[in-house]
């Protein structure tokens, strides 16, 4: 398919993703890095209730309030 073509059907709105080629997309800055972070264990209990109670992981959980506390300092 011409680029032409391509950019025709998808400001017509067309569905163009049978026309990608999804099998190398990354998400930008969505790359994992892992870390070791070292808790105080009644830390680690509490995360656990809450992670329990919310029907998440412990590693959801404490991705979600580190990403919510970054959102408020970048607003």
């Amino acid at each position: 398919m011409k680029a032409e073509d391509f950019d025709k059907s998808f400001d017509d709105g067309e569905d163009v993703t049978a026309d990608l080629d999804l099998s190398k997309a990354r998400r930008l800055n969505q790359t994992p890095k892992r870390i070791n972070v070292d808790f105080p264990t009644w830390m680690v209990e509490s995360l656990d209730r809450e992670a329990k109670r919310l029907g998440v992981t412990r590693q959801s959980i404490i991705k979600v309030w580190i990403a919510e506390m970054l959102e408020r300092k970048v607003s």
